[in-house]
């Protein structure tokens, strides 16, 4: 549940920030009018998000439980892919995503406004279907897909709550910080998915190794004890892991942690020298602090 409040939650404020800077923008520009289209590209993301989550859950229920098996492995190694990919974008582009989207608004508009519906189904869009599939293979993975579904919505209403609190001025908070530490402990749940979808490929038939376990974490890590079940539903850990899911656990976190921080650090200096610049200047940082 608590991995799933987290997804929810970081993916829901990026969301909600990305339309609160492009409605904030087009207020303040003038162009009130083309709201109800940025409006109908949202609400469009959000039905084509909900309807990948339905796909993924009800599509492979009449299928053999090997093509379960491969489907849900392959699904979850997919969307480790996604989550990555957010994870490191994010990580490079927070500092300049309000200037980034101020120019792809400006280049909708040129376009009549119908660009806006395309600007609102891609940039809402890709943080829903995101959600959606690294949600599913998470919820997948766990004993207590109710709780975990509770936990995503809960994550999502928290964040929709944030957005809109900084949107209208009335919190402030270090957006910088908070996306660098969900980012680690995104990259470390990352892992543990990985881990579970090559699990499920190996039961699939489609890896080898499956039944030849690397260690028996039961004594140290009781399946039942509370625990157990946070490490499990957090971090996908498992008391007999295979040697292959060990291998790419550690692979995975090997790679993809120290490439987060070399880009959090690369960014820092950036952002560092645009809000001197802009100090200077007497203008607004173009940061994502919304």
């Amino acid at each position: 549940m608590l991995a799933n409040y987290l997804i929810g939650l970081r993916e829901g404020l990026e969301a909600g920030l990305i339309v609160g800077i492009l409605v904030a923008y087009l207020r303040r520009s003038g162009r009130r009018d083309l709201l109800p289209k940025l409006w109908i590209g949202i609400g469009a993301a959000i039905a084509l998000s909900l309807g990948v989550g339905a796909i993924l859950t009800w599509g492979p229920s009449t299928l053999s439980f090997q093509a379960q098996e491969t489907i849900g492995g392959g699904l979850s190694i997919v969307a480790v892919g996604f989550v990555t990919w957010m994870v490191l974008w994010m990580a490079k582009h927070a500092p300049t995503l309000s200037r980034e989207l101020r120019e792809r608004a400006d280049a909708a508009i040129v376009g009549g406004g119908v660009g806006l519906v395309v600007l609102g189904i891609i940039s809402v869009g890709r943080e829903g279907i995101e959600t959606a599939i690294f949600v599913w293979a998470t919820v997948a993975s766990t004993q207590d897909p109710v709780a975990s579904f509770i936990g995503v919505v809960l994550g999502i209403l928290t964040a929709v709550a944030l957005a809109a609190l900084i949107s209208l001025g009335f919190l402030r908070i270090d957006l910088g910080r908070f996306f660098r530490w969900t980012g680690v402990v995104l990259v470390v749940v990352a892992a543990g998915v990985f881990a579970y979808g090559i699990g499920d490929l190996q039961e699939a038939g489609v890896l080898p190794g499956v039944g030849v376990h690397a260690v028996n974490l039961a004594a140290v890590i009781p399946p039942t004890s509370w625990w157990g079940i946070v490490l499990a539903g957090l971090f996908n850990v498992t008391a007999e892991p295979t040697w292959l899911q060990v291998i790419v656990w550690a692979l995975y976190i090997a790679i993809v942690l120290p490439l987060f921080v070399l880009r959090q650090r690369a960014t820092r200096p950036r952002a560092s020298a645009s809000g001197a610049t802009n100090a200077a200047s007497g203008t607004a940082p173009a940061s994502d602090s919304a």
